[in-house]
């Protein structure tokens, strides 16, 4: 049985159209994926849970 990702919005994008927004799913263990909300149809970024901790360490807003 497959899973399918179910996408959230970030809770730091706006909700003006047109802004630049992602969804990420973290429902599938052992994998998160990402999207850009405008485009739900479009590519899906997958990642492995420690290239997500990585990204998420890189992007911290200081």
């Amino acid at each position: 049985m497959v899973t399918e990702f179910e996408f959230l919005k970030s809770t730091y994008s706006g909700g003006d159209a047109g802004q630049e927004c992602v969804e990420v799913a973290r429902n599938v263990p052992g994998a998160v994926a990402v999207r850009d909300s405008k485009d739900a149809g479009g590519a899906i970024l997958r990642l492995g849970a420690s290239a997500w901790a990585a990204f998420l360490a890189g992007a911290v807003k200081e």
